[in-house]
């Protein structure tokens, strides 16, 4: 069964997010890396870029597949998690603590509101 945590929010899409501040840290879930498989390759933006609720920030590929990550809220990449270009392992091994991938300044933090907390995201995987 997938790990779920109760304090983190959660998209559609299977990320992950912690709130501090105005920043936000996202990754993938539990339950997306297993779907994925061994993750041999984590493309991310460049810090100082923006995006809006929605565009691709980057990709996961895995020996299944290749998956989009997208961005859960607006604004900008603050900080990236370089570790993952040598140790893509990371995404499965600790999807929720050295795996995230990127930190992203809000800037709209309603946008939160949007998302699911852990019961939801437990009832959309049938967890």
């Amino acid at each position: 069964m997938s790990k779920i945590l109760s304090d983190l929010l959660y998209t559609e899409d299977h990320e992950w997010v912690k709130i501090d501040g105005d920043i936000a840290t996202v990754g993938i879930t539990d339950h997306a890396q297993s779907e994925l498989g061994e993750v041999v390759y984590v493309e991310l933006p460049d810090v100082g870029d923006s995006f809006d609720v929605g565009d691709e920030l980057g990709t996961v590929e895995s020996v299944k597949a290749v998956s989009e990550i997208f961005a859960p809220l607006s604004g900008e990449i603050v900080e990236i998690n370089e570790a993952l270009e040598d140790g893509p392992e990371l995404v499965n091994n600790e999807p929720f603590g050295e795996g995230w991938m990127v930190k992203i300044k809000m800037s709209n933090p309603e946008q939160t509101e949007n998302m699911m907390d852990s019961n939801s995201y437990r009832d959309l995987i049938g967890a």
